[in-house]
């Protein structure tokens, strides 16, 4: 476990086609159900410090208390996705941290040396940041903040987890504000 940001809560996979990934996961390795939303909301986004507005697919499902994610960019907005994959890769791109306590976590990240290389906002309390630094493929950082709104979608998607029977392997998102 990470002593500065605790458990990996989730491990981000940057894909082509996220609807062959979500098939992979779910019929494959029964891994599922996945919470599918086509064009995720984003505010507030930046890419070293520019705005932008992006269009990501992106895919949640949970495999006991590790949340796995599935991304594919839509779009041509600079972001560590685009740029993980015009490097030629494919596959495990982050792991993310997740914090009740996002700015503390960020000063501490800070003090730590991270920087900050992309970030946004997904709907009230879900502020998530991506550090520069990629070590190797697979290890960039996410801090995500799961307080509101999306902290109880992804409490929703792990308890949905651990009842799944197959049935129903891929489902809309549910609207963030009725959470």
């Amino acid at each position: 476990m990470s002593t500065l940001f605790g458990a990996i809560r989730q491990l981000g996979y940057v894909v082509d086609d996220i609807e062959a990934a979500m098939e992979h996961w779910s019929s494959v390795l029964r891994v599922g159900p996945w919470y599918y939303n086509p064009k995720v909301p984003i505010d507030n986004y930046t890419y070293d410090g520019r705005r932008y507005e992006p269009h990501n697919s992106v895919a949640l499902a949970n495999s006991g208390y590790l949340q796995v994610e599935l991304i594919q960019t839509r779009n041509d907005v600079p972001s560590m996705y685009r740029d993980f994959r015009a490097s030629g890769q494919r596959g495990l791109q982050h792991v993310a941290y997740w914090t009740t306590r996002f700015d503390d976590a960020l000063a501490e990240a800070g003090r730590a040396g991270f920087r900050v290389k992309m970030s946004g906002e997904v709907g009230e309390n879900g502020r998530f940041v991506y550090f520069a630094g990629e070590a190797h493929p697979g290890s960039t950082v996410e801090l995500s903040e799961v307080l509101g709104p999306k902290g109880r979608l992804f409490d929703l998607i792990r308890r949905e987890s651990e009842a799944w029977d197959g049935r129903e392997p891929v489902r809309p998102f549910p609207d963030l504000a009725t959470l």
